[in-house]
């Protein structure tokens, strides 16, 4: 779940606390091209006050004039669609007439709402089941391979925590990915045990904490939504970390260094009992090969592969 869905979600539950009534609205289907993909939504509250997006902008405006009206007064959910015809499509500024298609819920439930933000911070994957035709919800555990469904009488949406990224090192090169990260909605760490990099790290959004590693991520744990690179170039600190990275559930794992010296980093973690799939595991030399030379073009780079291993794309 991104930072923008989390606010979603904490907006809805804040306003239902409060007593107001509140309407989600999520992205079911696209055609053509649409602004946002299926599963982003929104939630408005009674007065028209909205957190979320489920189009950049081109129908939200009516889109909540709609809710007020007449949404928030029925108990079922409804379907709108917006982008029928060519001529609505550019009335409401969609590229290319792309056309969406929303499920509006006017009676979220709060239990629900609160269940889900409760597996999220103990860090699980939540499978929400919503009845179209009733709008009443059940919660399950899900995985990273669960998908968006939608059909006439259901939709299935999933729910999980934040992205993260662990970076080892606290040079150069990891604050310029840090930064990147920071704009792709990751959750940043920083873990060095090197005094001399205690101070500097103040850069809003980064956590950095001094320690070893391998103590630091098993303290913080490592799920499927994490991902970690290590960038120190020092074998007695990046080693460390990788044991536990290429043993963990993460997703990404990654290590500064050439081809020659990620080959003899394999050799040395397979004496620690590393299997060979486990080593295959590794990303190395980190980043994908765009001739990056710069401490910030070796991060677009990096960054750019933790993105496509993250959507299950070739990183090659």
């Amino acid at each position: 779940m991104n930072s923008t869905d989390y606010q979603v979600l904490q907006s809805a539950i804040s306003w239902l606390q409060d007593g107001k009534r509140v309407a989600l609205a999520t992205v079911v289907q696209t055609w053509g091209s649409s602004p946002r993909p299926v599963g982003s939504w929104l939630a408005i509250r009674e007065d028209g006050q909205v957190v979320g997006s489920v189009s950049g902008g081109c129908v939200e405006d009516d889109l909540i004039r709609r809710v007020q009206t007449e949404i928030l007064t029925r108990t079922s959910p409804e379907l709108v669609k917006y982008g029928v015809s060519k001529d609505e499509a550019v009335r409401f500024g969609l590229p290319c007439g792309g056309t969406l298609q929303l499920l509006v819920e006017p009676r979220p439930e709060l239990a629900i709402l609160e269940a889900i933000m409760s597996g999220i911070k103990k860090r699980s994957i939540v499978l929400r089941e919503v009845n179209v035709l009733t709008g009443q919800s059940t919660l399950s555990i899900g995985n990273r391979s669960t998908q968006f469904q939608f059909s006439n009488e259901k939709m299935q949406t999933i729910y999980g925590p934040r992205w993260r990224m662990f970076i080892i090192g606290a040079g150069q090169l990891s604050l310029c990915l840090a930064s990147f990260a920071l704009t792709s909605d990751f959750d940043i760490t920083i873990i060095d045990p090197r005094e001399e990099y205690a101070e500097g790290i103040g850069s809003e959004g980064i956590q950095f904490i001094q320690g070893m590693p391998d103590d630091v991520m098993q303290e913080l744990g490592v799920d499927s939504h994490t991902a970690i690179v290590a960038l120190t170039h020092d074998p007695k600190i990046d080693d460390l970390a990788l044991i536990d990275a290429l043993q963990s559930e993460a997703f990404y794992v990654g290590a500064l260094g050439s081809h020659t010296n990620t080959q003899k980093r394999k050799e040395r973690l397979r004496e620690f009992n590393l299997s060979t799939e486990q080593l295959e595991r590794l990303h190395g030399p980190v980043g994908l090969a765009i001739g990056a030379l710069t401490p910030p073009e070796i991060a677009v780079s990096i960054m750019a592969e933790v993105i496509a291993v993250k959507y299950g794309k070739n990183a090659s």
